[in-house]
């Protein structure tokens, strides 16, 4: 790259800064445009202005990117982001129930605000690192205002494009405030609108993991669109998450504006009616599989019988890998073991999905699904530069002959040169910036300590 962070850094802070992006591959992940083998991304301010070959802006600052690919910034549909500093606490996690009792019933009711800042700081900052740009944050353990006020703020001081979804705690003390402390978090963190920031209120399925008043239904159905704000549902699979998701379809509590999160081991008539009321699907592939959630199969081929295209997630750190390239990979080869062995013997061709289809879950399927479609998830002139800068001749990459296939099946965090959320650059030359690493370390390694020893775990 031809110009030096300070230089980058001097331009984004003015008014209507602009910076020209030249010579990359452009994955643009927007249908109508595809993917350009040789052009040039304009940022203006916040926004991207153009996308195409030589474009022209005398007053912009260049930065020559030949040899990398340039996509959208990945967008994580669902992380339980406070339970970052318990990182591969139990990797080999046998079931739901394990990992319920163990964190969930355990460790969780000793955070202290300070542990929520901690854990979704760490969550946020390694997600800019791998190139994810928007994370939404499943902060379910709001013992307190001040627990959320927490969460909130380590999203605001990543600089990511975050999402609070709010829930109160499953198990253990809690001041009783949720839902209602959700018009005070709108009040004071997202009344503007046009910030990185949205608020979504988050929530279960059914009452099998926590008792009835988490689980969805009209309340807190009301509650949300009371707020004019979306709703997050987790811990949807098998049969009762069937016979509920039919309930809020004939009550009207299901649409675009309701993400359904995992959605193993449903019905058909339920696939049919989210379809039928456009509500969205988030998918863990490694969640479903290693954890074993109701059937452990990734629901995508069921998502797409129904033509719910979804997005996906990270879940849970505690057993999981935390950056989305995992997930791609993950999903790609689930799907495409499955329908090989369905066909198999059959004389059938099998039914396979490709990597721009994982790529686009990742991207504007995300998007779309948390209710940011417009925002983000693609290379669309007139969305936030949300922008990753990969390098594609590195040793791992070489040499460049698709660029889809290259971010899907070669790229990992280590190939992110620079991140830019809404036009600021938040990742160059393969460092997050603004980073005290050893300050971070200390303050992650004194949370978990201090979390374990209060929930007797050591």
């Amino acid at each position: 790259m031809n110009a030096t962070l300070d230089e980058l850094r001097r331009c984004a802070a003015g008014p209507g800064h602009r910076i020209l992006l030249t010579g990359a591959a452009v994955v643009t992940m927007d249908p109508a445009l595809g993917v350009l083998p040789r052009a040039d991304l304009l940022i203006e301010a916040d926004t991207i202005a153009a996308v195409g070959p030589d474009l022209r802006a005398d007053d912009a600052l260049v930065i020559d990117v030949t040899g990398a690919v340039l996509a959208p910034g990945f967008v994580d549909t669902h992380r339980h982001a406070w339970e970052a500093q318990l990182r591969r606490i139990m990797p080999d996690v046998n079931d739901l129930g394990e990992y319920v009792t163990a964190t969930l019933a355990g460790i969780a009711p000793a955070y202290q605000p300070r542990d929520m800042y901690v854990g979704t700081r760490l969550a946020a900052l390694t997600a800019i690192d791998s190139g994810i740009t928007t994370m939404l944050d499943f902060s379910h353990n709001s013992r307190t205002a001040a627990h959320s006020d927490a969460a909130v703020r380590a999203l605001a001081d990543t600089g990511i494009r975050g999402v609070h979804a709010s829930m109160r705690p499953h198990f253990g003390d809690w001041d009783g405030q949720w839902p209602a402390d959700l018009a005070r978090l709108q009040d004071t963190y997202f009344s503007s609108g046009d910030g990185l920031l949205t608020l979504r209120l988050a929530t279960l399925a059914t009452d099998e993991i926590a008792g009835p008043d988490l689980a969805y239904g009209e309340r807190l159905a009301r509650a949300a669109r009371d707020l004019g704000i979306g709703v997050s549902v987790d811990a949807v699979f098998g049969l009762p998450s069937s016979e509920a998701i039919l309930g809020w379809a004939k009550q009207g509590l299901l649409g675009p504006d309701v993400a359904l999160i995992h959605c193993t081991g449903l019905t058909p008539q339920a696939w049919q009616a989210m379809a039928d009321t456009g509500a969205a699907v988030s998918l863990a592939p490694t969640s479903d599989a290693q954890i074993g959630l109701e059937s452990a199969i990734p629901a995508v081929d069921e998502a797409l019988a129904v033509g719910i295209r979804p997005g996906l997630s990270i879940d849970v750190e505690v057993a999981l890998a935390s950056d989305m390239f995992t997930q791609m990979r993950a999903l790609h080869a689930i799907q495409r073991m499955r329908a090989v062995n369905a066909a198999y013997g059959t004389g059938e061709t099998p039914v396979r999905i490709g990597v721009a289809d994982v790529l686009d879950f990742a991207t504007l399927q995300g998007a779309r699904s948390i209710g940011l479609g417009d925002v983000t998830g693609s290379l669309t002139p007139g969305k936030q530069a949300d922008v990753l800068v990969v390098r594609a001749e590195d040793l791992n990459n070489m040499p460049l002959n698709d660029p889809i296939g290259t971010l899907v099946l070669g790229s990992d965090p280590r190939n992110i040169d620079a991140v830019f959320i809404a036009g600021q650059v938040r990742k160059w030359a393969g460092t997050v910036l603004d980073v005290d690493l050893t300050a971070l370390r200390e303050e992650v390694r004194a949370s978990r300590d201090r979390v374990l020893r209060a929930g007797n775990r050591r």
